[in-house]
């Protein structure tokens, strides 16, 4: 009874203060949640565990704190908020990109139309700033970047990340990023797909022990504002019903595996199986051409369009994605877009890959935590 005893206050104490490390790397909280005794404990005795965040208390043992990102919404196509590079900070607005790794912001060096329309990074003007003397090219599935590689002190939120790796645009080809509401890109994925091995911003926040828990979670809204990504915690406020987690199936994009596609009960697409990305960037939902034009022809589309008719309502079924079992419905109004009276655009784009891309279009229905503590990808239903 003793050792028992002992054990609750430990449990009590880690969870308030800070966490008590065990062998093989594992916290005592966590082996109790495992077993599914944690949350009955901390209701005996009388810990809150209904609050809007999940969290920890901070104190000098856990430096670690929340940090809410407000992202604005332009056409429900890109979600994007500020952060600052330098000393003094200069500000820029980046997509948080789950399907990426680098964080680059065009720069003086670059005469790009893109470049000359958006803010432009002076390392001059920073005192922190460290050049890497390298260059460095990212492809994205539409758009590219060419650049030098640097270091500076990133603000994120409240967060201050020294020493972060960072690309300066030089080059910036084509119309794409010309006419982005967004300066630069702030990748979110694991660093394993980072070019140039500069290490992401959110692994940097962990390696500086910044971020209470080694997750993000995003809401997004339709809303021109209102949607955000939560370091270092989950906002209860933003979701109704239980997380589904779905273990991460290779640690390069937050890559999960889907079971199948269903339309009126019937499998249309991903008929054995296949492997879908959780990306913040993409703002439809894509998947390979087979795939999509299965999907497309269910809800009533022409051969090689995405305009449907809408003019009725009840008229178009769900679009149902079975993940781990559990079934996500999209509903007619989650994926369409009216464009004239009685039509409208399929939120569904094929892609050149076998990967289905589960972007905005998804994400807006179902509040998305990204665990890399645990290498999984949490759904809930976004209210």
């Amino acid at each position: 009874m003793k050792c028992l005893a002992i054990l609750f206050a430990l449990v009590a104490f880690s969870e308030c203060f800070v966490e008590v490390p065990l062998w093989k790397g594992e916290k005592l909280r966590d082996i109790l949640r495992k077993k599914h005794l944690l949350e009955s404990l901390l209701q005996k005795h009388h810990y809150d565990i209904s609050t809007k965040y999940t969290t920890h208390s901070p104190d000098v043992f856990n430096p670690g704190q929340l940090a809410d990102e407000p992202l604005m919404n332009y056409l429900d196509s890109q979600y994007y908020g500020t952060i600052y590079i330098g000393t003094p900070p200069q500000e820029f607005t980046v997509v948080f990109d789950t399907g990426s790794s680098n964080l680059w912001v065009p720069s003086i060096f670059c005469n790009s139309q893109a470049c000359t329309k958006h803010q432009r990074f002076n390392p001059s003007l920073s005192s922190t700033f460290k050049s890497a003397r390298k260059t460095m090219a990212i492809w994205y599935g539409t758009g590219n970047m060419k650049g030098l590689l640097g270091y500076d002190t990133v603000k994120v939120s409240s967060y201050s990340d020294t020493n972060q790796p960072f690309g300066l645009s030089t080059e910036e080809p084509g119309s794409i990023f010309t006419y982005a509401k967004f300066d630069g890109i702030l990748g979110l994925a694991y660093p394993s797909i980072s070019v140039d091995q500069a290490t992401p911003v959110f692994d940097n926040l962990m390696k500086e022990g910044l971020v209470q828990q080694h997750l993000f979670s995003v809401y997004l809204s339709r809303k021109a504002t209102g949607s955000k990504i939560t370091f270092g915690g989950i906002d209860h406020s933003h979701y109704t019903g239980s997380i589904n987690w779905i273990p991460v199936s290779q640690q390069t994009y937050w890559q999960i595996s889907m079971d199948n596609v269903l339309v009126n009960g019937n499998t249309v697409a991903c008929n054995s199986g296949c492997q879908a990305i959780v990306d913040t960037g993409t703002s439809l939902l894509a998947g390979p051409p087979s795939g999509i034009s299965s999907i497309l022809q269910a809800i009533g589309a022409k051969q090689g369009q995405r305009v449907i008719n809408c003019s009725k309502p009840g008229q178009l079924p769900d679009i149902v994605f079975v993940i781990n079992g559990i079934h996500y419905p999209l509903s007619p109004a989650a994926y369409t877009n009216q464009i004239l009276p009685g039509y409208c655009t399929a939120g569904f784009q094929a892609t050149g890959g076998s990967n289905w891309i589960l972007g905005d279009v998804f994400i807006r229905e179902y509040y998305s935590i990204f665990d890399r503590g645990n290498n999984r990808v949490g759904l809930a239903k976004a209210i």
